[in-house]
């Protein structure tokens, strides 16, 4: 089964402890980041702590109910000005208000979690599968309809194998 719109934005409201995310592509071709992307690209950068919208509100009161939203990004040097964009613009202020967002770094050592594609995981009981064409560009976001063990031992993996954002961001440019 295939989730979009309100099916899919039902799964960040309703979850009761945990959203996790796994993250490996190098840039996603979001439209509706097109614009900010080019921003940055020309130099225009935000204040992470000035940023408040409907995702980073969700955050803080879902981090205040107790409930947690992380991630693991996989990623390799140089990072590319997408992953640069997306660390400003949107992983600093979403780690301000509650996210747990790690970095893998494979760039000097092998990818334990290589072939492994995109994915969100709700209560370690539910994974919708996250399609993307090679360039990045989104195809649809798949309910997965098997046994979830092997996606919660990738995030073991992902997460015992990361360092948080902020001590990563310390040793690269961004």
């Amino acid at each position: 089964m295939f989730l979009a719109g309100e099916e899919w934005a039902a799964r960040f409201e309703g979850f009761r402890w945990e959203a996790w995310r796994l993250e490996t592509l190098p840039q996603y071709l979001m439209p509706q980041e097109e614009e900010e992307f080019q921003a940055f690209k020309a130099g225009v950068r935000i204040d992470p702590r000035s940023v408040s919208n409907e995702y980073t509100d969700r955050l803080r009161r879902q981090t205040a109910e107790g409930r947690t939203q992380g991630r693991v990004h996989i990623v390799t040097r140089p990072l590319t000005d997408y992953l640069r964009f997306e660390f400003a613009q949107y992983y600093a202020p979403h780690s301000l208000a509650g996210e747990r967002i790690r970095i893998l770094d494979v760039t000097d050592r092998a990818n334990s979690l290589a072939g492994v594609q995109d994915f969100w995981m709700f209560d370690r009981a539910e994974v919708v599968l996250m399609n993307y064409h090679p360039d990045g560009r989104q195809i649809n976001r798949e309910i997965y309809e098997g046994d979830v063990a092997r996606f919660i031992e990738y995030q073991r993996i992902a997460v015992t194998e990361s360092v948080p954002l902020e001590e990563y961001v310390k040793g690269v440019d961004v």
